[in-house]
């Protein structure tokens, strides 16, 4: 993998439990979906997918590592390229009309998903207008064998594969050559591990529509989110979060441009 540290102005400006009762968006960190118009003025906004899941925490699945994670990302999108984004970040309801305005969606912890009908509906719609959805955070068997049963409602008969390493989603901008696996901030802190669970190697997979364009990037066994929120701190891998912000950049760009 050909990796260049994260610019030291960018550092400077970062300065399994079992299933308890359904948790939806409504019941709490309530998402808009709709920009003001001075958020219009950007060409791109950091659309995080508000989901329902089981709930039994403190707070909901897809507000991990929310807003500090979304808002350091766009920081280094804006620093590491000439993208015009929202500075800000954007949480949206899968069930919600305003989805289909935004063409990067990312979904963290979807191994405790657990989607309404009008969510399966709504996300199945926004996938095949040509948005793109980037799944992150979650680990080891369990979790992937919840995620894929969820995905599987929305695009039922499409298969998941494992990305080729000369897709061009890992040459639009940086060059990625090897996929390295994020760990949370504590195990990154520590020196390790890098997994959790039995999760320990990373994948890089998807899900194509009939003309091989990309509808679902899927990280499993890896947290860019975690490198994102905390990039700033000094006891954290650099390359790691270096690999995360090369990664989420191509991404977003990836999003943009197919």
């Amino acid at each position: 993998m050909r990796l260049r540290a994260l610019p030291l102005a960018l550092a400077g400006l970062l300065a399994q439990s079992g299933p308890g009762p359904l948790i939806r968006p409504a019941d709490g960190f309530e998402p808009q979906g709709r920009l003001a118009l001075s958020e219009r003025d950007h060409e791109f906004a950091f659309a995080r997918a508000a989901y329902s899941d089981w709930g039994g925490r403190w707070r909901p699945s897809w507000a991990t590592d929310y807003p500090k994670a979304d808002r350091q990302f766009l920081i280094g999108l804006k620093r590491l390229t000439r993208v015009d984004a929202y500075d800000l970040e954007h949480p949206v309801r899968l069930d919600d009309p305003e989805l289909r305005r935004f063409p990067f969606l990312y979904a963290v912890e979807v191994g405790r998903m657990s989607l309404t009908e009008e969510e399966v509906l709504g996300l199945r719609r926004y996938l095949q207008a040509g948005g793109l959805l980037v799944v992150d955070d979650f680990w080891g068997t369990w979790e992937w064998e919840t995620f894929q049963e969820q995905i599987s409602r929305v695009l039922p008969g499409r298969p998941v594969v494992d990305l080729p390493p000369d897709h061009p989603l890992f040459r639009i901008f940086f060059e990625i050559d090897e996929l390295l696996q994020v760990p949370n901030v504590q195990n990154g802190m520590a020196g390790g591990p890098t997994w959790e669970r039995d999760g320990y190697l990373p994948h890089c997979r998807g899900i194509f529509d009939d003309d091989g364009e990309l509808m679902v990037v899927i990280n499993w066994n890896t947290d860019l989110g975690d490198a994102w929120e905390w990039a700033e701190n000094p006891y954290y891998p650099l390359q790691r979060s270096t690999f995360a912000y090369q990664l989420g950049v191509n991404l977003v760009l990836y999003s943009m441009t197919h």
